[in-house]
């Protein structure tokens, strides 16, 4: 029984929120990966445009609740977040349009797509702070427990109860059904083969009459959904705050990187990886290892390796790692 409590502990507060948070990380990581693999640079700006997608899904689902729209238990958010995409693409072939094409049609170096997309950067977190604040921003609404902890404790006996969050279990099947799109679209439509022959070469792929243009215009639209909605996922699991998602920048980089970059399955791989390092390094095992214990015995100190000040130091730790060992991450992506 003891051995049951702590499984639902270690559930509780470890491998359901991680699992969760991975999923989050694998679809931010998938959108990197996209724009290195095909457009060939590190764009700085992604945290920030999952804030502008977040942010305008959130307008929008304060707009439908304000007409007295919607979607009952689920979040009214899920309604809002094909707007929050769409809007986000345009912003981003906007941007392309802008400034990163003129540096494609002089043969820039990656480097200079790399600055480019820190000013990008700072512009959008700029405009996102204008319009919607620097506060936190809770905008998940419907029912908010699949499995509360309290009808968990009734059903089993045990002493330790289970919470499962409605945002954690949508955040899985909308990161599951992203993920299966996403890879039924590069394997089997013929846009996804022509954006996978001008990631491998691009020399060959524009010799076989491949349209450059609309392989960097879908990738940018794709880039869109996976930003916005690995944003309002996380939005709604936890909070919007744009600050936050800045920060994000550095789990979900490395996430790529330590997966492969260039490789959607590397970057899916490593998102769980961070998301699993990060929560089970800063998590406090002394409920779990007291009920392992002997009987009426309890553990001196939280038993946590790292305060969760620290969170994104694991992230940081790992990416060195990765970095100085094997640089072309664990599905051998492009080396940094």
């Amino acid at each position: 029984m003891d051995f049951l409590n702590a499984l639902v502990a270690l559930a509780n507060f470890v491998l359901v929120p991680a699992t969760a948070y991975g999923a989050q990380l694998a679809l931010g990581a998938l959108g990197v990966t996209l724009i290195y693999g095909i457009l060939r640079f590190s764009n700085f700006a992604h945290g920030d445009t999952m804030a502008f997608g977040t942010m305008v899904t959130i307008f929008g689902t304060w707009g439908l609740q304000a007409a007295g729209v919607t979607l009952g238990p689920l979040p009214t958010a899920l309604l809002a977040l094909p707007l929050g995409i769409a809007v986000t693409a345009a912003l981003m072939i906007g941007t392309d349009r802008v400034v990163y094409r003129f540096y494609r049609e002089k043969k820039a170096k990656p480097v200079i797509f790399v600055i480019a997309s820190l000013g990008v950067m700072f512009i959008m977190n700029g405009i996102v702070r204008f319009l919607i604040g620097v506060d936190d921003q809770r905008f998940s609404d419907g029912e908010r427990f699949i499995i509360r902890a309290r009808d968990f404790r009734e059903m089993t006996g045990l002493d330790e109860g289970l919470a499962f969050r409605t945002t954690q279990g949508i955040t899985i099947v909308v990161a599951v059904i992203a993920v299966v799109a996403l890879f039924w679209f590069l394997n089997r439509t013929r846009t996804g083969k022509s954006m996978r022959a001008f990631s491998d070469n691009e020399d060959l792929a524009l010799l076989s009459g491949i349209n450059p243009d609309r392989v960097v215009l879908v990738t940018w639209i794709i880039v869109a959904a996976l930003a916005t909605t690995a944003g309002v996922l996380y939005g709604l699991d936890k909070s919007f705050k744009p600050f936050t998602y800045f920060q994000l920048l550095l789990p979900i980089f490395a996430s790529a990187i330590v997966g492969g970059l260039g490789n959607p399955l590397g970057a899916i791989l490593g998102g769980f990886l961070i998301a699993f390092s990060e929560v089970g390094v800063t998590y406090a095992f002394r409920k779990v290892v007291g009920y392992l214990g002997p009987e009426d015995w309890q553990p001196e100190g939280l038993l946590q390796l790292l305060s969760t000040d620290y969170k994104f130091a694991v992230s940081f730790g790992i990416l060195l790692i990765v970095l100085l060992f094997k640089p072309t991450g664990i599905m051998k992506g492009k080396s940094v």
